[in-house]
């Protein structure tokens, strides 16, 4: 049985996707044969994430593998998420993390040393070798320092796993990764958690929203690293279109308030917009199979566009619901324009509201178009068959 070490700087748990992610590709791992430690930084979490007192239950996965806690120094709560404070505790928390690991990893034995993280990455592949460790790329920073430290993790890691084809494009081109040892995996999802869920009807009365009402709605944070999503186009568009509520699923509060207000500011009811705030992770099928039409108006600035693989992306087509996207290249090598979604030029109100009214008034199309979102997402796009490529892919390097 390989051993897998799995190393990140993420707040365990957290409110953010990339918590999911990790900890569903864990389970996947383990369930494909690995024996699976996830070391996680110890660090200061929010006050709800601190209610937490189980992470497998919170994120719904199986104790088939275990985690670590690494202490490190975090002292993120004392300053403003954007000032320079906060970018100094940033590193700081790097710097003593690594540190830590860099006392811990030489009695450490396992067969990959596997993270998202470039620096722990840096390290890792220092203290193991270069054909033991494997990148799993989210990002492409455009700064020099955190380039140059990329290029150099791409030069010394033995596999990359890029979730998109343009950011696999991207590393080869620009950061002097080897082909051979780059390969694309997107996010995906867990089969059980979209198997046996009530139907619409169902959905809606265990949720409490109006049943008959025709529900546009988007799954997750407003913004990303700082990026805005496009939610506030998405809202425009959905104000235009007559019969069609928003709901938000796991918008912060305030991010919710001001896009009440501007709801109401459209002439439209606030009655008909509807959010729910933060959730765990375990209740986001139940609020996707409650919906109409699933939303992702992301837009195109170059990490949306060429590097972002969206976890909901996959989890609106599990739920089988007709999807709006931005047509962006990052996916589309996922879903198809009047295949499996409608894709909308990004920024394009009228392109957009065009959409959403055509799905109001073509129940059998959003229908066709959620089938076969689920079945592809089901057939190409779940966590085991995703660990079963990676791992084929590290054998193979």
């Amino acid at each position: 049985m390989p051993k897998l070490v799995y190393v990140s700087l993420m707040r365990l748990p957290t409110e953010r996707a990339h918590g999911l992610q990790i900890m569903q590709n864990c389970e996947a791992f383990a369930e494909a044969g690995c024996e699976v430690t996830l070391w996680v930084a110890r660090r200061w979490n929010t006050r709800d994430m601190r209610r937490v007192q189980d992470p497998y239950a919170y994120y719904g996965v199986a104790r088939n593998f275990a985690i670590r806690r690494v202490p490190c120094l975090d002292i993120f709560p004392i300053f403003r998420p954007d000032s320079a404070g906060a970018r100094l505790a940033f590193y700081l928390l790097q710097i003593t993390y690594a540190t830590v690991m860099l006392l811990c990893l030489p009695f450490v034995r396992a067969d990959i040393y596997y993270s998202r993280d470039e620096l722990l990455l840096a390290l890792m592949s220092w203290l193991k070798g270069k054909d033991k460790v494997a990148y799993e790329a989210h990002l492409f920073p455009s700064s020099d320092r955190a380039g140059a430290l990329q290029a150099r993790v791409c030069r010394r890691a033995g596999s990359i796993i890029a979730i998109t084809s343009q950011l696999r494009a991207d590393l080869v081109e620009l950061r002097g990764a080897d082909p051979a040892r780059v390969i694309v995996a997107h996010d995906g999802v867990k089969r059980a958690r979209f198997e046996n869920l009530p139907d619409r009807p169902a959905a809606r009365r265990r949720v409490g929203w109006d049943e008959g009402a025709l529900m546009v709605g988007y799954l997750g944070s407003l913004r990303m690293i700082g990026l805005d999503k496009g939610v506030g186009m998405l809202l425009q568009a959905v104000a235009k279109t007559p019969e069609c509520h928003l709901a938000l699923v796991g918008a912060d509060v305030a991010d919710a308030d001001q896009l009440r207000e501007a709801w109401v500011s459209f002439g439209r009811d606030a009655s008909e917009f509807h959010s729910v705030g933060r959730t765990p992770p375990g209740e986001a099928p139940m609020f996707l199979s409650a919906l109409d039409i699933c939303a992702m108006p992301h837009p195109a600035t170059r990490q949306f566009a060429r590097y972002t693989s969206p976890l909901k992306l996959f989890e609106y087509m599990a739920a089988g619901r007709a999807i709006v996207a931005s047509d962006l290249p990052g996916w589309s090598d996922v879903v198809v324009d009047e295949a499996s979604a409608l894709l909308c030029p990004p920024d394009d109100i009228a392109a957009w509201t065009a959409a959403i009214a055509r799905l109001r008034d073509d129940p059998e199309l959003r229908a066709r178009l959620g089938e076969t979102a689920r079945e592809k997402a089901l057939s190409e796009f779940t966590w085991s068959a995703r660990a079963d490529k990676i791992l084929a892919h590290i054998a193979s390097t």
